[in-house]
């Protein structure tokens, strides 16, 4: 998965880099709030990538003694840092300088390029057209990758039950920005036939709410990641099945789990167990179940094993 991931923000980036050197040309030439808006969101949208890279470089490393479970959730945090970006820097700004714009509309001047003047109009077209391209390839490679990754799931039930951010953060971005490309061609459009340059404020509004939604979003994924997610219940069933298979095992008291990183998986399991059963015996079952739990889940990182009797776990458990 950390594979296609990093394809996925590579190939985001280096559309996202084209794309706002091409908006900022067109503000500069223009005058288009929108454009601005659109600018400021590809800068955001850049910086997120980067951002994400470094997390995921910074959650590869070993575990040690201030932290003996791992960086598994570095990734975690620099994906809320990306959505709370997201929300301020794109989307905050865009719907600020589009009311500004509603406030003092200004309409768009024509360009200039070596001594030939375009209409404005035409610029900001061309540009949007070519974004909408590059950023639709962006989305096309984010697309695939996610829809092989989800499986039977719809996109939303995936995006749930994904303990790996950085996929579904670019492909939240990318929507977000095809949304915001269409919202911008649709208001200079209409700023310039209708004659109204506060529509271009407005789209750039639009924009800017749109940023604020999926920042919202983003945010509310990110948070349950950050402060421990179980593993997926098809996990759990099936470390319950194979401890209830091994003899001298009377009742699995508990299974919990806990994501420390997107493959990082950490397992406390309670079992109760025959008293005739020796030590040497007890022994033996703690390190097949270990085994097993890992060769069936190479997600599982690490197992801790409880041998309580029924009743004293659900004392305990009430207490």
């Amino acid at each position: 998965m950390a594979h296609e991931s990093t394809g996925a923000i590579y190939a985001a980036a280096g559309a996202n880099l084209a794309i706002a050197a091409a908006k900022f040309l067109g503000w500069a030439l223009t005058g288009s709030t929108a454009m601005l808006a659109e600018g400021v969101h590809s800068v955001v949208d850049t910086a997120n990538q980067v951002l994400l890279l470094v997390g995921m470089k910074r959650s590869e490393r070993p575990a040690d003694a201030r932290h003996p479970f791992g960086y598994g959730r570095e990734i975690y945090f620099y994906a809320f840092v990306v959505a709370l970006m997201i929300f301020l820097g794109g989307g905050v700004f865009a719907v600020y300088e589009g009311i500004e714009r509603v406030r003092h509309p200004e309409p768009d001047v024509d360009a200039e390029f070596f001594g030939y003047r375009l209409p404005g109009i035409w610029v900001n077209v061309g540009i949007l057209g070519f974004a909408i391209a590059a950023e639709g390839t962006s989305f096309f490679v984010a697309m695939r990758q996610f829809w092989a990754e989800k499986g039977k799931h719809s996109a939303v039930r995936a995006i749930r039950r994904s303990k790996d951010p950085t996929l579904f953060t670019v492909l939240a971005e990318d929507t977000a920005a095809l949304i915001g490309l269409v919202i911008a061609l649709a208001g200079v459009a209409a700023s310039h036939l209708l004659d109204m340059p506060s529509l271009d404020g407005w789209a750039s509004v639009g924009i800017g709410l749109v940023l604020i939604g999926m920042a919202g979003f983003l945010m509310i994924e990110t948070h349950g990641l950050l402060i421990g997610e179980a593993a997926d219940p098809e996990i759990v069933a099936a470390i319950s099945e194979l401890a209830r298979a091994e003899a001298g095992v009377l009742h699995v008291n508990e299974v919990l789990t806990q994501h420390l990183g997107p493959s990082d998986i950490l397992v406390n399991l309670s079992i109760d167990m025959a008293d005739d059963v020796s030590a040497g015996e007890v022994e033996s079952l703690v390190t097949r179940l270990d085994r097993a739990l890992k060769e069936r889940h190479p997600d599982v990182s690490r197992v801790f094993i409880e041998i309580q009797q029924q009743g004293d776990h659900g004392v305990r458990r009430a207490a």
